[in-house]
């Protein structure tokens, strides 16, 4: 299993000199340089729009990014010998950004912003993301759907019991973000976004972020959409945040970062405190139990929720001092 994918190389006039797991995929130092390999279950169509980014990326932006490699037939997906699809894409030596280091994560936020200068192109409505409005809506709603399920319930598990006693916290301020955002320029910005061709990496944290020497590499892209990209910036802080007691210094030195490598308007600065009022993670992790088996739940669970609870001044401080 450990060299599952590699036989896909021969089709890319590759050999790997030698090879070793990496996340989820198989990376390999070849003649052409370092490639990882990784299944793929997703849409052709979609790839090769990622591919049409990624090129343009290495076009003009200073910042390495991974670039989705043809095989000897022009095609980006290539099957092995069981029949299984594989991608092969061009990566980098480096190291993941240290979510302890103030120097690596404001290098992470300056790359993102590096990036974002050069990420936009037309994709058309199928890409966009849905608006942030209904997005609250519907979690909103959830909140209260879960919180009806569970008092159905004749008895209750130590994560339900502390579900129980602190949705409506959760939920006020679920509320109040929703309101903020009706009343900022949100719809503008969005539109802005949209006609624009703006562009967002769509999952930005650490793990996609690799420090290779004096350069700052971003990769995995699989989940661009057409969004404002502020979305990729509170998704990269919100990440990074959360293990640092929701620090209002780090969280000041990541966002000037940013807005030094691309600029950050009184808009998108506003957009950026609404969402951090926004209760994501307590609502995650309520969607998460509500979704899987309810019948057991771990101790990581409660651990989780505990937490959360634990920690809502200093999220909510941070949230109200931005």
């Amino acid at each position: 299993m450990y060299d599952r994918g590699l036989s896909v190389l021969e089709k890319y006039g590759l050999q790997a000199g030698s090879s070793w797991r990496g996340r989820g995929a198989l990376l390999c130092q070849t003649q052409a340089g370092l490639v990882i390999i990784r299944e793929f279950g997703g849409s052709a169509k979609k790839l090769q729009k990622q591919r049409e980014l990624l090129a343009q990326l290495e076009d003009g932006c200073p910042h390495p990014v991974d670039q989705i490699l043809e095989n000897q037939d022009g095609e980006l997906v290539t099957t092995d010998k069981d029949g299984v699809p594989y991608v092969v894409r061009r990566w980098y030596e480096g190291r993941e950004c240290d979510t302890r280091s103030p120097e690596d994560i404001c290098r992470g936020a300056a790359a993102l912003g590096g990036i974002h200068k050069f990420m936009h192109l037309e994709l058309g409505e199928e890409y966009a993301h849905i608006s942030l409005a209904e997005e609250y809506e519907r979690h909103n709603r959830e909140l209260r759907k879960i919180r009806k399920f569970i008092r159905t319930k004749r008895r209750h598990n130590p994560f339900e019991q502390q579900y129980l006693e602190s949705v409506q916290w959760f939920l006020e301020r679920g509320e109040e973000a929703l309101e903020r955002l009706y009343a900022s320029d949100y719809e503008k910005l969005r539109r802005q976004a949209l006609e624009q061709g703006q562009v967002c990496h769509g999952e930005c944290n650490q793990h996609n972020v690799l420090l290779c020497g004096e350069q700052t590499a971003v990769t995995n892209f699989d989940k661009f959409c057409q969004d404002t990209q502020v979305a990729d910036l509170y998704c990269f802080m919100r990440k990074i945040l959360e293990k640092n007691g929701w620090s209002r210094e780090l969280a000041d030195q990541m966002a000037d970062s940013y807005d030094r490598a691309c600029g950050l308007s009184r808009e998108q600065y506003e957009n950026l405190k609404v969402r951090f009022l926004y209760p994501e993670k307590y609502w995650k992790l309520a969607n998460h139990y509500y979704n899987h088996n309810k019948a057991w739940i771990s101790e990581k669970n409660i651990e989780k929720i505990t937490k959360l609870i634990n920690s809502k001044k200093a999220w909510h401080d941070l949230g109200n001092g931005l």
